[in-house]
């Protein structure tokens, strides 16, 4: 694979992540189900784990699960 076509897909699916985890904190906020924020979350890690960048996601990902759990 072409290594732009590889950073543009990276970009993309930051960016992709980085939107799943707005939309999880703004249903929060609008107090949309519990269920429905934590699909945003586990969705946002399930795309960094399909591109490599898990591990500087999980925390993040993580701390807000957390949060809906207490």
């Amino acid at each position: 694979m072409d290594c732009s076509l590889r950073w543009m897909e990276q970009r993309e699916a930051r960016t992709k992540v980085h939107d799943l985890i707005l939309s999880g904190d703004n249903r929060l906020k609008q107090g949309v189900s519990h269920e429905k924020v934590r699909a945003s979350y586990e969705q946002a890690l399930a795309v960094a784990r399909e591109h490599g960048f898990e591990e500087s996601v999980r925390p993040l990902v993580e701390l807000r699960l957390a949060d809906l759990d207490g």
